[in-house]
């Protein structure tokens, strides 16, 4: 059963290849099928799709909107995709860290060669 939800994840990722979003998605969904054979029943149902994944993805980002805005971590994101396909676990693959911002900007680089750049002198 594993082999056959592969096989239509696949299948429906190689009909859309040129939809980035169905690769990722799917990308994830083969992964956590990978690890996860015993959910491979749901991923099977005929009506399921990674289209229509995305369609409950966007509703849940709208959700969230704020102003023109509307985004989702990949944890949330996948969270909603796993739901969809009637999958109670949370996903463990594809969890990103919080972004680390820099405080302070370097006064001035200095590369291989020598060469020295300030960048209070390109402001």
């Amino acid at each position: 059963m594993p082999a056959q939800a592969t096989e239509k994840l696949r299948s429906e990722m190689t009909q859309n290849n040129a939809n980035s979003y169905i690769q990722v998605v799917g990308g994830f969904l083969l992964q956590h099928l990978e690890n996860n054979p015993q959910d491979a029943e749901k991923i099977l149902v005929a009506d399921k799709t990674i289209g229509k994944s995305l369609d409950k993805m966007r509703k849940a980002a709208e959700k969230k909107k704020v102003g023109n805005c509307a985004v989702l971590t990949d944890q949330d994101g996948f969270e909603v995709v796993l739901k969809y396909f009637g999958i109670d676990t949370k996903p463990s693959a594809y969890v990103t860290k919080p972004v680390e911002y820099v405080t302070e900007k370097p006064k001035s680089v200095t590369s291989s060669n020598g060469f020295d750049v300030n960048l209070d002198d390109l402001l």
